[in-house]
């Protein structure tokens, strides 16, 4: 009898529509990954049956498979949307200590400074030091120093490179003398507090290819420190001879705190051009309070601080998995391992199959509404005719029935 095909296919339309439905519902959500009703023929299993004479007796839905294909990307500019462009799942530890992986990078901070998603599972990724190299591969929840200040660092070194004129004439043998203040230039260093220490650098020409170099710290006197001497060869290079000794800080704070700094005056010359400092830098910096981040598309997330520094907080990992067909959705844009799907593997943006990220961006859905709107309208007509043939096998029977 036919009522038994025709319930079948009633129900397997009813399934196809579900599907479409909920792919439909889903267009505008961030990571989705269509769906689509996978059917099967079905046939009486008999120790006798032979031959093609057998007629089958319906149809099931075998699966609903998902289409992992790539999903347009939208930039929003949200420093925490982040999208995956290629292979890959972000790894996320759930609330009740699961993990779920997802393709939706729509993240938040938490009032701990944990990055999460909307359902509140924290993203997972690599140990870095503050320059973003990895240390370790073993993943831990990502998160940023949002509780307090970053703590100061008192200054190790100062870099200087400039030029000092090779025509200036001895600073003695002019008349006038020639003024210390002639040749100089300042920074600002820092002491373990990160409170200012005022530096100053100031040259003077004591015969040809040799300058003096007096130092101010806190606001002395350059003229009042002990000197030090920097030889130039004949081409206008240093002297690899020359010895730059450290200069020793002292905290305004408390005159008793004092520290070296190395001076590193490796790149100074003496060509026969006008004075010019063309690198002052120091590598002390002021406590920092968090006020920015940026991912990166290899997934390092620099936080950016109010004293100018920024640190690597991590890298973000991905995953992939040989089956990702054998993905269990569970929700809210997520799926979970199972033994179909195997093993997650593992790895950074970029690494191997996997993709790179774009920061500010989201990842659409893959869901075509054209082909999903037509593929509505031809479930719905093969549901008519399912129940059609219902509908004439119930009157092949009332006419049986009613034979005299």
């Amino acid at each position: 009898m036919a009522f038994q095909q025709g319930l079948s296919g009633l129900n397997s339309a009813s399934r196809n529509l579900d599907v479409i439905g909920n792919n439909i519902a889903n267009a505008n959500s961030v990571g989705m990954k269509s769906s689509r009703a996978e059917f099967a023929e079905l046939y009486a299993n008999s120790i006798n049956a032979s031959g093609g004479g057998n007629v089958g007796i319906g149809v099931g839905v075998s699966t609903v498979s998902q289409l992992f294909t790539q999903g347009n990307i939208t930039i929003t500019g949200n420093e925490l949307d982040v999208a995956i462009n290629g292979n890959g799942f972000y790894e996320l530890t759930m609330p009740d200590g699961s993990l779920s992986y997802t393709r939706a990078g729509q993240f938040k901070l938490d009032r701990d400074g944990n990055i999460v998603t909307n359902q509140g599972g924290q993203l997972m990724g690599y140990p870095t030091d503050p320059d973003g190299n990895r240390l370790s591969f073993e993943s831990f929840p990502l998160s940023l120093p949002t509780g307090g200040p970053i703590p100061a660092q008192q200054t190790a070194e100062i870099s200087a490179e400039f030029n000092l004129d090779a025509r200036a004439v001895v600073a003695a043998s002019a008349t006038p003398p020639t003024p210390l203040s002639t040749y100089g230039t300042s920074l600002v260093a820092f002491d373990p507090q990160g409170l200012e220490i005022p530096v100053g650098l100031a040259f003077e020409k004591v015969s040809n290819n040799q300058w003096n170099v007096y130092t101010s710290v806190n606001g002395a006197d350059p003229a009042l420190s002990t000197p030090f001497t920097l030889n130039f060869m004949p081409d206008g290079t240093l002297d690899p001879a020359t010895v730059v000794p450290p200069l020793t800080l002292t905290s305004p704070n408390d005159p008793a705190v004092t520290f070296p700094a190395t001076l590193n005056f490796g790149n100074v010359t003496q060509f026969g051009t006008s004075f010019a400092v063309t690198n002052l830098s120091q590598d002390g910096y002021r406590p920092g309070e968090l006020t920015s981040l940026k991912i990166e598309d290899s997934g390092v997330v620099m936080a950016r601080y109010s004293n100018g520094q920024s640190r690597a907080a991590g890298q973000i990992s991905l995953v992939n998995f040989r089956n990702a067909q054998g993905l269990s959705p569970t929700g809210g844009g997520n799926w979970s391992m199972t033994y179909a799907s195997g093993d997650p593997v593992r790895g950074a943006p970029g690494e191997g199959k996997l993709g790179f990220l774009r920061a500010g961006a989201v990842e659409d859905s893959n869901v075509d509404l054209t082909s999903e709107l037509v593929n509505m309208m031809t479930a719905q007509r093969a549901y008519q005719a399912n129940a059609q043939t219902i509908k004439t096998q119930d009157q092949v029977m009332s006419t049986l029935l009613n034979m005299r």
